[in-house]
């Protein structure tokens, strides 16, 4: 015989066998677990949402920033050019006041004195600026530039009553010493064209200004002037300054960093394969 059961369970009525229990209990259970699916199903979807488009930020980010560096190169471009416009333009009269100093950064200005070679002072190490000889050596892997510092040397200026700081250019180490260059040590009243340069501050890894033992790694304007006693202008000799004996002058290095385009192809390659793989995950339904 079979096992009855009169009780209900839930409102239903369980009046037959075991087996029909079992069964009607089933059912109940598939009832009470389909919306539970239904809301995880939701839940799945909208994640896959989210990451999708989350994701596709990436590409559109990285686009950005490309776009960004062709921008900055541009402006990086144009700046240069001007520097390089500036410093071959036509020398003016040297100004002592120090707002229009500034304005006049790389702009070749004319002044006319005598220096005072007891009172040199050597910016260090620095390395030859030479354009035809950078020109002929451009591409190789290595280049064996010659070392040696460039000479600082205090200049009064008869028309302006002051003394400057000038860089006469650049010696080997060999002739660092006032005494190796004898006959390149200028003594009479001369017309000078230079370059007016601004302060530098100290970059990272450049060692601190010696100043007791007269080596100088930046252009400390302040400090150089507060040696020497000049006022703190400064100013590169241009190359027709140069002697027979003396430093090589037209050491104005016209140059600024200019590493855009590596950043350009940095973010582009980025924005392209990160836009390959997402359309290969969510457009194509291709698992990465």
């Amino acid at each position: 015989s079979h096992c009855l059961i009169r009780r209900t369970f839930l409102g239903y009525p369980l009046t037959k066998a075991c087996s029909g229990l079992v069964q009607q209990t089933k059912e109940v259970c598939l009832r009470f677990r389909r919306p539970q699916s239904s809301t995880t199903a939701a839940d799945a979807s909208g994640e896959d949402i989210l990451l999708k488009w989350g994701l596709f930020l990436v590409p559109v980010t990285t686009f950005c920033l490309g776009t960004w560096q062709v921008q900055r190169r541009k402006w990086k471009l144009d700046l240069i050019a001007q520097l390089a416009s500036r410093i071959t333009s036509e020398p003016v009269p040297l100004t002592l006041d120090p707002m229009e100093l500034k304005e006049l950064e790389y702009r070749p200005v004319k002044v006319r004195g005598r220096f005072d070679h007891s009172k040199e002072l050597y910016i260090l190490p620095r390395s030859l600026v030479d354009p035809e000889r950078e020109a002929r050596e451009a591409g190789r892997l290595t280049s064996h530039p010659e070392n040696g510092a460039n000479v600082i040397t205090p200049f009064y200026c008869t028309e302006l009553g002051v003394t400057i700081l000038v860089n006469r250019g650049f010696v080997p180490k060999k002739k660092l010493k006032p005494e190796t260059r004898l006959k390149g040590q200028i003594e009479d009243e001369i017309d000078l064209t230079g370059v007016v340069r601004l302060t530098e501050t100290r970059k990272p890894f450049v060692p601190e200004n010696n100043i007791e033992k007269n080596r100088w790694h930046y252009r400390d304007l302040e400090a150089m002037a507060k040696v020497t006693g000049a006022e703190p202008i400064f100013i590169d000799a241009d190359f027709r300054s140069t002697v027979p004996g003396g430093p090589i002058g037209g050491q104005t290095r016209v140059s600024l960093r200019n590493e855009h385009m590596q950043y350009i192809i940095t973010w582009y390659g980025l924005c392209a394969a990160t836009s390959f793989l997402w359309y290969r995950k969510f457009i194509l339904k291709i698992p990465l």
